[in-house]
């Protein structure tokens, strides 16, 4: 591998002694994808997308509550971000179906798109370390995303607040900072996932398609899926007795959390209704003596750490492969 020896002897040369590796490369690189993203046409559209499924998420929830659809009186300004108006879904349901195009359409040309133009050939040029070049265009996208579901949290509240009259408590105001988070790093999630086909497909329209299908699979059929594979591990005709039919349940549980979309859309509903109490099957008889009520916001963490867990893992996972990938990619040849 000559070209890879003298990739490293280049950087070797072109950095001056002392120099830290995580400074004036990757800050440079981060400064210029963030000003890239705010001036691009395409990031003023999802923008507006999702400043449109915002307003809509707040009227079909004020419209909820006003036409008597959820008599719930307790946590009210939850209810703004989980009561789903007649006609229109809820903000968490707008976020696990549209968050997915966000992080695909930071990322989907994030390295492909300087191959195909010839301007990485320059960038690598230039006195910075190769994978200053991947990490700084994901911290910026991820920077982004941070920023708009943030803004989006607080347009929603100061707009429902408004509306309702009812300010928040502090416990609902830990859920919804708690929600958000998990917003942001599903959303990562899915700009790692660009990015990494970004850099395997030479061609932008592959890798944006690559990702588009992923995300329909996993919003639309993956459920499917698993309930004809569990419906094959456990024939009806078989399930006679209680425990074979918590198997059964527990099975179908287990393979739909391997879908980002069921992980998020599970943690979320559970931290933003404190009325959940477990995320599993439970039976009568545990419930047996149990004290009716509400789970504080700690009890509700504890049931999806979980499920963030899981999420920065497979973040974590999918950049580290993209990451390596690109290190790995000879840019010379075109």
């Amino acid at each position: 591998m000559i070209w890879r020896k003298r990739d490293k002897e280049d950087e070797a040369q072109k950095q001056p002694k002392g120099a830290n590796r995580f400074g004036s490369g990757l800050s440079a690189i981060y400064h210029k994808e963030m000003a890239d993203h705010i001036r691009s046409r395409r990031f003023l559209i999802v923008l507006g997308l999702v400043l449109l499924t915002s307003f809509a998420s707040i009227y079909g929830a004020v419209s909820g509550m006003w036409d008597g659809t959820n008599t719930s009186t307790d946590y009210r300004f939850l209810q703004l971000f989980i009561t789903s108006g007649s006609s229109i879904p809820s903000f968490i349901s707008f976020i696990a179906l549209l968050g997915p195009f966000v992080g695909l359409t930071l990322g989907f040309d994030a390295i492909n798109s300087e191959r195909s133009e010839g301007t990485l050939n320059c960038l690598v040029s230039q006195p910075v370390y190769r994978d200053s070049i991947i990490n700084g265009k994901f911290l910026a996208g991820a920077t982004m995303i941070v920023l708009m579901v943030f803004s989006m949290g607080l347009l929603i509240s100061a707009v429902g607040l408004l509306v309702i009259g009812i300010p928040p408590e502090g416990e609902e105001v830990g859920r919804i900072f708690v929600c958000l988070l998990f917003t942001a790093v599903y959303i990562c999630f899915w700009l790692a996932l660009s990015i990494l086909f970004s850099v395997i497909c030479r061609h932008a329209a592959t890798s944006a398609m690559l990702g588009i299908a992923l995300w329909i699979f996993f919003a639309l059929f993956m459920s499917l899926v698993v309930n004809i594979l569990t419906g094959i591990l456990y024939p009806t005709d078989q399930m006679t007795s209680v425990g074979s039919i918590m198997d059964y349940y527990e099975c179908q549980a287990n393979l739909n959390r391997l879908s980002p979309y069921y992980l998020y859309s599970e943690a979320v509903s559970t931290i933003m209704n404190p009325s959940v109490r477990s995320n599993n099957i439970i039976l009568p008889q545990q419930l047996s003596g149990a004290i009716t009520g509400y789970l504080s916001l700690g009890q509700s963490v504890l049931l999806v750490w979980p499920h963030l867990i899981g999420l920065l893992a497979l973040t974590a996972v999918i950049f580290a492969i993209s990451y390596i990938a690109f290190m790995r990619k000879e840019i010379r040849s075109r």
